[in-house]
C-alpha cells in the first residue's frame, strides 16, 4: 500500500506539470490559469448537486429499513472527487469530472466492492429473512449473545 500510495503521489504532480506546461504553452498562461479556476468552480457546482443527489438516495434508502452501503461508497468517491477537483491541474479535473458520472461513479463502487469481496479483505454476513431457501449452499453463521443498554 506504501509503494502504491508513493507512486501516486509522484506521478500525479508530474502529469499535472507535464499538462499544465503543454496547455500553457498552447494557450498561455493567463488562459491556464483561468482554466484552472473554472473547472474548479464548475466542479464544486456539480459536486454538490450529485452529493444532494446521492443524500437523498441515502435517506430513501434508509426509510425503507435498508442499510445504504453502496450509496455511503459512492458518497466517498464523491468526496475523493472533490478533492481531485480542487487540485489544480487537468488531470485530476479529468479523474474528478468522471467520477461525478453517476453510472460511472456506480460501475465504480460495484467493481471496487466485487474485487474486495474476491481478495477476501472484507468479512461479510448475510442475513436473510423469511423461509429458507434451499438454492443458498450456506447458511449464515448467527452469533447469539446479550445486550445491555447503559443509559437505562
Amino acid at each position: 500500500m506504501f509503494r502504491l500510495l508513493f507512486f501516486l503521489f509522484l506521478t500525479f504532480p508530474l502529469i499535472e506539470i507535464y499538462f499544465l506546461i503543454r496547455v500553457g504553452s498552447a494557450i498561455g498562461p493567463g488562459w491556464t490559469v483561468f482554466l484552472c479556476i473554472f473547472t474548479a468552480v464548475v466542479g464544486a457546482a456539480l459536486l454538490r448537486q450529485q452529493g444532494f443527489s446521492t443524500l437523498s438516495r441515502v435517506q430513501t434508502t434508509m426509510a425503507r429499513g435498508e442499510v445504504p452501503a453502496l450509496e455511503m461508497l459512492e458518497g466517498a468517491v464523491l468526496l475523493t472527487c472533490g478533492i481531485f477537483l480542487l487540485t489544480p491541474g487537468f488531470f485530476t479535473d479529468t479523474l474528478g469530472f468522471l467520477g461525478l458520472i453517476p453510472s460511472l461513479r456506480q460501475a465504480f463502487v460495484l467493481w471496487a466492492v466485487k474485487r474486495a469481496l474476491q481478495r477476501e479483505e472484507f468479512e461479510v454476513t448475510v442475513y436473510r429473512q423469511g423461509p429458507d431457501d434451499s438454492s443458498h449452499r450456506q447458511r449464515p453463521r448467527v452469533i447469539e449473545g446479550r445486550a445491555k443498554r447503559e443509559d437505562e
